[in-house]
């Protein structure tokens, strides 16, 4: 084994969505960093579906943005339709989502990390992790090189002793057309670190020319959709997607056939999302529902690939070919890519602290599906606080924890650090109990500053966040104090913006000589903070309760054993868990008030 010349500070395992956001925070930072992958051609690959965002999905990539990551800007740049989900619902709820060209999204991630001062990406296949005295030291490669670090970032993605599977045929492999990692999950379980193992699926990919459109359902996109906070990307031509749907005949054939599911036959011992069900869990689960919509999702500009979202199966090939062809629209279709399902091995929760660092081995930090999340955006998030906290370490920095409210990060990291996982993890806006405070449209106020003072953005990015903040607070008093008759009594013209069915822009019309246009986005901050002006500050109070009991830190080597009148359930959950505060311990399920009342006297006695 030949050891590389050249040390680094930060080395990043994996290129996907949470490898790249790590090498790039690191770098961003000042870090020395190498970015490590099987193949330089798959950097930034968006191995199944061709979107970015989604219900509380677009919000993490706007936080994403904010703290000056990458996602959103590639998205904006390389996007073929951008959508507001929800748009007519509450602004908690409003998600953007785009629906990317596939290989332009990879080629343009793969450029600007190429062009990132302090980045070195380099292809090679990991086989273990070098670790000295409980700490990382670097990692070696299957092609006989060792390269050494300070710190590593492990983001392997479905790569660990990946297996797919199409009916009655498995295959080793990390995706469709790539290798699985074989050697990272036995490094990883002699070190101490305790595995299981999740399953996914995609749909197939067929012709463009084999679709009837005609009897589909036309989903145009919407104008002024965008991720970025930043200037506005250049844009690629937009397209519109379609709708369809499966008929009975599609439940026929699936149904009679569900003995060669690998799914039902017991072939597939990972578990998969409950939320995002392959079609034959779909007919089992919901034999009443007659029809299931259907998503037909271009690929990009430069193929006749169609994604066809919301039929993902891991049934033998004719079998899903027979099935697509009963559905609406598609009675010709022509496969290009068969579905799948894979499974892949994860780190058992309880192993990580928020920082994402593991408690096994110091220096090690692990992002993305090696967690038990599933999703590009989960996984970029996570790339992104990893990266940054691995460059923390070595700077001798306090490291970035998120709050639960402050952001969907962190209540995603908060999640993956006390639950005991079942399924993959997907972010919903349901999960976030003060999601009226964490908008996707406020991302940048909540995070901007947070992003300035670790390096990740730069002065002009923050002035201009400080600014728009600025005119915000002022605008919203100024409105407070401005009256003018209405319906023959006098108001202000916050009272006004209040009322449900006025909005900024009747404010302006109705007023011209008293309101000041600031633009759609502080127009829009301004009356969101008027109209929910009473359940935004109801969030922050409950907020400043939970985030006093986060300050109080729990020492990492307390011996729960030793904690008189501790329930012996949760010295055992405490000790394996090991929550880093009270905030997190409150959380862990199956703790009662009365193990927290213990908890909190022992640690006020110094035990």
């Amino acid at each position: 084994m030949w050891t590389y010349p050249d040390n680094y500070d930060v080395i990043v395992i994996g290129a996907g969505h949470a490898g790249c956001e790590a090498a790039h925070a690191a770098a961003r930072m000042g870090m020395r960093t190498l970015l490590l992958t099987m193949s330089l051609d798959t950097i930034g690959k968006m191995s199944c579906n061709p979107s970015i965002g989604g219900t509380a999905k677009g919000h993490m990539v706007r936080e994403i943005d904010a703290l000056g990551g990458l996602m959103g800007k590639v998205a904006d740049n390389k996007s073929i339709q951008f959508r507001m989900l929800n748009a007519s619902k509450g602004p908690a709820v409003r998600s953007p989502r785009s629906q990317a060209d596939k290989a332009a999204y990879a080629l343009e991630m793969k450029r600007r990390l190429e062009q990132m001062d302090c980045l070195e990406i380099k292809q090679g296949t990991t086989e273990a992790l070098l670790v000295e005295q409980g700490r990382i030291v670097g990692v070696s490669v299957q092609e006989g090189i060792a390269y050494r670090g300070q710190t590593v970032v492990l983001s392997s993605g479905t790569f660990m002793r990946g297996l797919l599977h199409i009916g009655q045929t498995n295959f080793s492999g990390g995706r469709a057309g790539d290798k699985a990692s074989g050697g990272l999950s036995p490094c990883l379980e002699q070190l101490g670190l305790k595995l299981g193992r999740l399953k996914t699926g995609t749909p197939p990919r067929i012709h463009k020319r084999s679709i009837d459109f005609s009897v589909c359902e036309e989903q145009p996109g919407d104008e002024g959709v965008r991720f970025s906070y930043d200037e506005p990307e250049e844009r690629l031509p937009q397209i519109s997607c379609y709708i369809t749907y499966t008929t009975e005949k599609t439940k026929e054939i699936i149904a009679n056939n569900l003995h060669r599911s690998p799914l039902y036959a017991g072939a597939i011992t990972g578990v998969g999302p409950r939320y995002c069900p392959s079609i034959e869990d779909k007919i089992v689960r919901f034999k009443d529902k007659e029809r299931h919509q259907l998503f037909l999702e271009p690929e990009g500009l430069t193929t006749d690939e169609i994604y066809v979202n919301g039929i993902s199966s891991s049934l033998p090939f004719d079998v899903q070919l027979d099935a697509i062809r009963s559905v609406t629209g598609l009675e010709k279709a022509e496969i290009m890519r068969p579905a799948y399902a894979i499974e892949y091995d994860y780190v058992k929760s309880g192993q990580i602290y928020a920082s994402l660092e593991t408690k096994h081995i110091e220096g090690l930090f692990l992002a993305g599906q090696i967690n038990g999340t599933t999703g590009y955006e989960e996984a970029a998030a996570q790339g992104l606080l990893a990266g940054i906290n691995a460059a923390c370490k070595v700077q001798g920095k306090e490291p970035l924890i998120l709050s639960r409210s402050s952001s969907y990060l962190g209540v995603m990291v908060d999640d993956l650090i006390r639950f005991d996982l079942d399924e993959p993890y997907r972010m919903f806006t349901s999960r976030a109990e003060h999601r009226l405070l964490l908008r996707q449209d406020n991302a940048d106020l909540r995070l901007r500053r947070t992003a300035y003072h670790l390096g990740m953005v730069s002065i002009e990015q923050y002035q201009r966040a400080m600014r728009k903040e600025e005119t915000i607070a002022e605008e919203t008093k100024r409105l407070a104090k401005t009256f003018k008759n209405w319906e023959g009594r006098s108001s202000s013209l916050s009272q006004l913006l209040a009322r449900p069915e006025w909005s900024y822009q009747t404010l302006l019309k109705e007023y011209p000589d008293a309101v000041i246009d600031h633009g759609l986005e502080c127009n829009e901050q301004i009356e969101l903070q008027i109209k929910y002006a009473g359940y935004i500050e109801r969030q922050h109070k409950e907020a400043a309760k939970l985030e006093n009991l986060d300050a109080v830190r729990i020492p990492k080597d307390l011996d729960y054993e030793q904690i008189a009148g501790l329930r012996t359930e949760a010295k055992q959950r405490f000790s394996r868990i090991r929550p880093e505060n009270m905030g997190q311990a409150s959380r862990i399920y199956g703790i009662s008030p009365s193990d927290l009342s213990i908890l909190l006297i022992a640690l006020q006695k110094n035990l």
